[in-house]
């Protein structure tokens, strides 16, 4: 599975969410934001798009929903492999059926999915 790539939209949430820059609707950042609003599972960005304050907040959500969702897997790979390490096998699927719980980004999902898959059986 390949990740896909946010950096783009990741940068351009810095340089208008940090650095305090206006944000242009060009049509390249309308299909970025569009593109990347599917890939993060965010309803109705074509109507978001038809205000400036809208493509702010559409820009905003998924900027949170990529790192929030990046931080949450990861916090949770790292206490899972802890577990596993201590043989705790049901406390290492617990934290991946936690991510399951409440993470909305799919990659993230697909990859919380695989890694609970992988711990069927103890080894």
């Amino acid at each position: 599975m390949n990740p896909p790539d946010w950096s783009p939209l990741l940068d351009l949430a810095r340089h208008v969410l940090r650095e305090d820059a206006p944000l242009t609707l060009s049509d390249d950042v309308r299909a970025l934001l569009l593109q990347t609003a599917a890939e993060v599972a965010v309803s109705d960005a074509a109507s978001a798009l038809q205000t400036d304050a809208g493509a702010l907040a559409l820009l905003r959500e998924c900027a949170r929903r990529i790192t929030d969702g990046s931080n949450r897997l990861t916090d949770a790979l790292h206490r899972m492999w802890k577990l596993q390490r201590q043989g705790d096998w049901d406390g290492a699927r617990q934290e991946m059926r936690d991510v399951l719980a409440v993470e909305v980004v799919p990659f993230y999902r697909d990859l919380a999915t695989e890694q609970l898959d992988g711990m069927n059986e103890d080894p």
